[in-house]
């Protein structure tokens, strides 16, 4: 049976937080099926989900009926504001520390694991106009400002929007290895060279 990767998806959630990792993720999966990994995504009630800039995604599943994750990715943007003070939502992010073997964050989900206690003691980075944010809702958290993604065993935390699609090739690279990360980066032409 395939390990399971899951992608949250929430109102207000920043497009490229979550869909440059889907690119990503599911490029590997469907391309490499034997190395024993699938992507999918979520929300708490399944259906369409309205993102940050207007585009309209449907969730493949709920919270009730997405399979066990082995991996899940919380991306930000503005609907992670409210979540800083919604006690369920913090509640359910701390339930899937404790089930989820990777939590990984994008942007300012890391905001929100912070906001859970997840970040205690921990190395940490966010979009860099909620650096400041995450050490106030976190003061013992180490933040690293320069790092596009900090990799602490357990859990991984991304930098702003682009930054996401850095972190979902290093999760094949610890998934399945340095080599297919490699070939999924050149399947999806991501070679990174700003033209400004």
């Amino acid at each position: 049976m395939a390990k399971q990767i899951g992608i949250l998806l929430f109102p207000d959630v920043e497009e490229l937080d979550a869909l440059g990792p889907w690119e990503v993720l599911s490029f590997w999966t469907r391309t490499f099926p034997a190395d024993g990994y699938e992507v999918r995504t979520f929300s708490p009630d399944g259906g369409e989900i309205a993102c940050a800039k207007g585009l309209t995604v449907r969730s493949g599943h709920s919270f009730a009926d997405v399979p066990e994750l082995d991996v899940l990715l919380h991306p930000g943007g503005q609907g992670t504001r409210p979540m800083l003070r919604d006690a369920e939502h913090l509640a359910w992010v701390r339930e899937q520390r404790a089930a989820v073997p990777l939590l990984t964050s994008v942007c300012t989900g890391s905001l929100v694991f912070a906001a859970a206690g997840l970040l205690a003691g921990r190395p940490a980075t966010t979009h860099w106009r909620s650096l400041e944010l995450l050490a106030e809702l976190e003061p013992t958290a180490r933040v690293r400002p320069d790092d596009r993604f900090v990799d602490d065993g357990d859990l991984v935390t991304a930098a702003g929007i682009s930054a996401g699609i850095d972190l979902a090739l290093h999760l094949v690279s610890r998934l399945a290895g340095v080599e297919r990360a490699r070939e999924v980066r050149r399947g999806i032409q991501y070679d990174p060279r700003p033209p400004i």
